[in-house]
């Protein structure tokens, strides 16, 4: 099945069983697979998982009249990390939370989305970053009615973009950059509407593309 089919107009119940049969269960969150800023390049530095600071994100799918989309976020310039990056709504996990806890209770901080207008549906892969975070993406449709606004201290904008779009391995797109400390760096990237898509945000939404639907041959 196409990402086309399971994004487009009415196909909620299609796409709701496939996050139900893909995804984990919001109470189930495994390890065994982990994908991370190194999949290009590995680094064999890296910091073991149990150091890695838990955090969650809120991977928030919105039904529209021409299919559904995804809530993103541009992060203010000012930000000591990933500034002006696009980004999920976010953040780490405060003692005792599980994902889906973090996942709304960030985006009602950074979004005003209010938590009983968002349905979790499942997780995906845990995503490890080289700046020491272990993020797990919460799946959720972010049902009618809401009303949001950005946090004056965190969130310079606030907009969706095609869920198709996103999941289409066709707009899967491999950058490089050199990297301050020397060398280079390759990462996956999305463009749309000249939004830059990039780094970790788009490393989660390729391995979602790649559970729902497949990694292309």
């Amino acid at each position: 099945m196409s990402p086309h089919r399971l994004a487009a107009p009415g196909a909620r119940p299609l796409l709701e069983a496939r996050l139900a049969e893909r995804l984990d269960p919001l109470a189930e969150r495994t390890l065994d697979q982990i994908s991370s800023d190194y999949d290009f390049e590995p680094d064999p530095y890296l910091p073991p998982l149990e150091t890695l600071t838990p955090a969650a994100v809120l991977v928030g799918l919105i039904e529209r009249p021409h299919g559904f989309s995804v809530l993103l976020t541009t992060r203010l310039d000012t930000l000591r990390r990933h500034a002006g990056q696009i980004a999920f709504p976010g953040g780490r996990c405060d003692e005792g939370e599980t994902p889906w806890q973090t996942a709304l209770r960030e985006a009602e901080e950074e979004v005003a989305l209010a938590p009983d207008l968002v349905s979790p549906v499942g997780l995906s892969t845990p995503y490890r970053t080289g700046t020491g975070y272990l993020i797990t993406p919460v799946v959720a449709f972010i049902e009618e009615g809401f009303r949001l606004a950005p946090n004056p201290d965190e969130v310079a904008d606030i907009f969706e973009t095609p869920f198709a779009f996103l999941m289409d391995a066709a707009n899967h797109e491999v950058h490089e950059r050199e990297m301050p400390t020397g060398g280079r760096r390759r990462f996956y990237a999305m463009t749309h509407d000249e939004r830059f898509i990039w780094g970790a945000t788009a490393g989660m939404l390729r391995i979602l593309s790649h559970r729902l639907f497949g990694a292309p041959a």
